[in-house]
């Protein structure tokens, strides 16, 4: 709610991630940590736990503002509304240490511009802000901003210790294994879609997980469904390779906002981004794809761009690629040229 009065909610999410140096103790765990330390966490944040899912590889957490994922040695928290996030960094990097993990590898802060910014509370009133906040704990950050300053863009912060040890099997693992996350961001959602999540249409959220088609996305993953009332949605999905998958919507029709997110690996996402395109219909949505060096995702660059280019309603605004010592990312925008036409086309 915003002074005036006026009903308002950010659907546009903070996303964190950390990537601790291994440690050469393997009982050493993130997922170690209690669920009693993790509220006191997320109580620096202005959130909860609602519901949680794992197994062997992943813990999930459904949030009453989005997602947190932890995993042996990474932690990803995802929060909308007026969160505060980088607010729990000091105590979250006092529990990696306790458990083991003494020192960040790499670090990721991200976020698409607010709707409405000036709802923020500090240290998230502006990017600015964030950034000087994040360099009290990492003096060796650093910050980009990706598409257009003065109307539609994606702000980035990023850390990565270049001297860190490597032990035997990392390198193994990381040779066979590329890591890849991908993000969607949609606006302007089909207004029929979006009825689908509203509490007066369904009471379980199962049924508008089924409804909608979420379950469809990504088959292999076990979801984990929230429905807000009277209206919002969350899900997290973890598959047995440890891969996760994050939906959340925002449905009101003036401010209509769904993300999307997976580090599921896959030789390129154009059908995925499409799946997820054709399910939600947005009127823009913004595409982030973060590919190491060896995951073949970094192919999906040169795909999208022959996918949404001549011939399609599909109108790219922007797209921008950017090298980073470990990793390569995709910055792409697109928006509707026709609404008349049918999504179906473009599968």
């Amino acid at each position: 709610m915003l002074e005036s009065g006026e009903h308002f909610f950010e659907g546009v999410e903070k996303l964190l991630e950390i990537w601790f140096e291994e440690s050469p103790n393997s009982e050493d765990d993130l997922r170690n940590i209690s669920r009693s330390d993790w509220e006191n966490v997320l109580s620096r944040v202005n959130c909860e736990i609602i519901s949680t899912s794992n197994n062997n590889i992943i813990d999930a957490f459904v949030l009453s503002e989005s997602s947190m994922f932890v995993s042996k040695r990474r932690w990803i928290l995802k929060t909308c509304g007026t969160t505060t996030p980088l607010k729990c960094l000091s105590m979250l990097l006092k529990l990696a240490d306790a458990n083991g993990f003494q020192v960040v590898a790499d670090l990721f802060y991200s976020r698409k511009n607010f709707t409405k910014p000036e709802a923020q509370i500090t240290p998230h009133q502006g990017f600015t802000e964030e950034v000087t906040y994040l360099d009290t704990i990492f003096p060796n950050g650093r910050s980009y901003c990706l598409g257009s300053m003065n109307l539609e863009c994606w702000y980035l912060y990023t850390f990565s210790r270049s001297d860190i040890k490597i032990y035997p099997k990392e390198i193994i693992d990381s040779e066979s294994d590329p890591d890849q996350t991908i993000e969607i961001l949609m606006q302007d959602l089909d207004q029929e879609t979006m009825g689908l999540f509203y509490k007066n249409k369904f009471a379980r959220a199962h049924e508008a997980t089924l409804k909608s088609g979420i379950d469809t996305i990504l088959p292999s993953m076990h979801i984990d469904d929230f429905l807000f009332d009277p209206c919002g949605y969350s899900m997290n999905g973890i598959n047995d390779k440890g891969e996760y998958m994050t939906i959340h919507i925002t449905p009101e029709n003036q401010f209509s906002y769904v993300s999307f997110e997976t580090n599921v690996a896959l030789n390129n996402y154009r059908k995925l981004i499409n799946h997820v395109i054709n399910t939600f219909k947005p009127g823009k949505f913004i595409v982030t794809i973060f590919a190491n060096k060896c995951s073949l995702a970094y192919e999906t660059m040169k795909e999208l761009e022959v996918e949404y280019s001549e011939g399609s309603h599909w109108k790219r605004t922007d797209m921008q690629c950017c090298n980073f010592p470990s990793y390569n990312l995709l910055f792409a925008q697109y928006s509707y040229n026709d609404k008349s036409l049918n999504l179906e086309n473009s599968s």
